[in-house]
């Protein structure tokens, strides 16, 4: 029996049902696997009476046709409690469009069955602003959209049963408070989270065996999964290619992904199309380049330069061995104590870029020269209020952080509170808070 982690989404579902009455559907976004179709169900047998759940993976073809013409809804509400046996009660009950991109005309379909008003609707699916799932249809106004993230760490904590750890961290935080002597054992529980990932499958098998090598089996079944996904989107293999060379060009800390460098030269348009469906599918978090790092950052980012993250550090992990036949779990091992002889900063910037996204924050950052042939970065950018909270990563415990205060002297009038992440317990350093990076969650 598959098992049901608590997810924050929940929450959020429940605000929406109790707030909307029926007057909007919602839509969750997210990656294959990520657990959108577990959380809705559970969210339909906890909250409604009846409901009934169409996966458009594998929905009949007549299930499927009942959206090409909405003139008869009656027609249609009867003929799906006839298929799938459930008799819906009017302002109680729950229809869930699962995988919704693989009918477009269900989503659009939506405006008119929530100005029916006798039920609820949840979307689900990823893909879903790709120009072949939205061409021909009308987008309803009358739908929310909200992203799902993998587990996030609290998420994560919660299913190995440590309710209060987060809690606790977030008090130390609030109150700036180091943890001595603790802080060795939440560095090692927090890597555990790091290799093993937020995913609902991965967390599950870590859980049943504690067994390293199963726990990397079942994140590269998701891979392969995420590969098959991309080549039906893009028959060359273009876009999976772009996805599996996510470490490689994140290790080079080149400062930007280089298309060319995965795919060689394609047509700009063509370029443009493969990274949009690569973002869509939510595999992926996407680090715009910030052209004047000011408030209201999205007014300056640049198109043309950014950085690609995995949205799970724990798939991004095994990516990073992925020309093995499996990650051993000597691997796992020396990476779980934090002896692996390597340079880790790539896997740490995309465990900070996962946690900042799931806590709500668009990515940013920003470079600037050094001299002829070197630049300064900054990893991450954030605005909080009329103020930056500038941002620099490091995988080590070493607090030299030269970017970070040239940034600081550069733009002066516009910083706010600056962060380094790193390994290391929380200190205050002059004006820089030195945070240990399972602390990231809170900024």
């Amino acid at each position: 029996m598959k098992t049901v982690f608590k997810r924050k989404l929940y929450n959020r579902l429940l605000e929406w049902k109790n707030e909307r009455q029926g007057k909007t559907a919602i839509l969750i976004e997210g990656a294959r696997r990520v657990g959108k179709s577990t959380l809705v169900e559970e969210f339909a047998k906890n909250e409604y009476k009846k409901y009934i759940l169409i996966d458009f993976n594998k929905a009949q073809k007549e299930t499927i046709a009942l959206f090409d013409d909405l003139t008869d809804l009656d027609f249609i509400f009867t003929s799906l409690q006839n298929t799938y046996n459930v008799q819906l009660k009017e302002r109680k009950s729950l229809i869930i469009f699962d995988e919704v991109q693989k009918c477009p005309l269900a989503r659009q379909a939506i405006k008119y069955l929530v100005a029916d008003g006798r039920y609820d609707y949840i979307e689900t699916g990823s893909l879903i602003s790709i120009r072949k799932n939205t061409q021909d249809i009308t987008i309803p106004s009358e739908e929310e959209r909200v992203t799902m993230y993998p587990m996030d760490y609290e998420e994560f904590c919660w299913a190995l049963g440590y309710e209060a750890t987060v809690p606790l961290l977030k008090i130390s935080f609030d109150k700036k408070i180091p943890l001595a002597g603790v802080h060795r054992k939440k560095m090692r529980d927090f890597r555990l989270y790091m290799l093993v990932g937020g995913m609902p499958q991965a967390v599950e098998i870590y859980l049943q065996t504690k067994n390293f090598k199963d726990v990397d089996n079942t994140k590269r079944d998701i891979i392969r999964l995420y590969e098959e996904d991309f080549k039906k989107i893009d028959p060359t293999g273009k876009i999976g290619q772009l996805f599996m060379d996510i470490p490689a060009q994140l290790s080079r800390s080149a400062g930007r992904f280089v298309a060319f460098n995965s795919i060689g030269g394609v047509p700009e348009d063509k370029k443009i199309e493969l990274m949009q469906a690569l973002s869509e599918s939510k595999t992926t978090l996407f680090c715009y380049h910030c052209t004047d790092p000011n408030v209201g950052m999205s007014l300056t980012k640049d198109f043309n330069r950014y950085k690609i993250f995995l949205a799970d550090t724990g798939l991004f992990i095994t990516l990073c061995f992925w020309d093995k036949a499996y990650t051993e779990n000597v691997i796992y091992d020396k990476l779980l104590s934090d002896k692996l002889d390597a340079n880790l900063g790539y896997i740490y910037e995309n465990m900070v870029a996962q946690m900042l996204a799931a806590a709500g924050n668009k990515l940013f950052y920003y470079t600037f020269p050094k001299d002829e042939k070197h630049n300064y970065e900054i990893d991450f950018l954030l605005s909080r209020g009329n103020k930056l909270c500038p941002i620099e990563v490091k995988s080590s415990g070493y607090k030299t952080h030269k970017s970070l205060d040239e940034f600081c002297k550069k733009f002066s009038s516009r910083i706010g509170e600056r962060y380094l992440i790193y390994a290391k317990d929380l200190e205050k350093e002059g004006e820089t808070t030195c945070l240990p990076v399972y602390m990231t969650m809170f900024l």
